[in-house]
């Protein structure tokens, strides 16, 4: 098991659970809206708008790990609500406070309230890749096929 190490930001309330998988085979682990004082009472976004929602944590991530940052699916078919970086990437050496970038793409305004659950993360191994320039590249069946080049099969 890979260890996530998590603290709390100064001003987030600590009574609101940490994050946490809600299921046995779950991929993602909840994580919550943590308004710090003041503005408790949450955001409304508007169709199209979005916020960055904090979630009153910070991170320490294993080196050859990131986490991802997801939406969670009921609130995007349910409401519209995503993340419009999806899948967001925290790296390993990021310290700062944890936050998520969401967004309604649905057609009426979505009210998060403080200690909603807003997104999931995932921990993910990285691989890290060396680069090569080269005169050319190696041939293959698509070659330079791009968008919908395979067909629709």
């Amino acid at each position: 098991m890979v260890m996530v190490q998590l603290t709390w930001t100064e001003e987030a309330d600590r009574a609101l659970p940490l994050p946490g998988y809600e299921t046995e085979g779950s991929a993602g682990a909840d994580l919550r809206a943590n308004f710090p004082p003041g503005t408790r009472d949450g955001v409304t976004l508007a169709p199209g708008a979005r916020a960055l929602v904090p979630t009153g944590l910070r991170l320490a991530i294993p080196a050859g790990y990131e986490v991802q940052v997801r939406p969670r699916s009921g609130l995007a078919l349910k409401h519209g609500i995503t993340l419009p970086n999806a899948p967001g990437t925290i790296d390993s050496d990021y310290r700062g406070p944890l936050g998520v970038i969401v967004m309604n793409a649905g057609d009426a305004p979505f009210h998060i309230a403080h200690g909603d659950r807003i997104a999931q993360m995932v921990v993910a191994p990285v691989v890290q890749a060396g680069f090569a320039l080269v005169d050319d590249l190696d041939h293959t069946g698509r070659g330079a096929g791009g968008f919908g080049s395979t067909g629709r099969d």
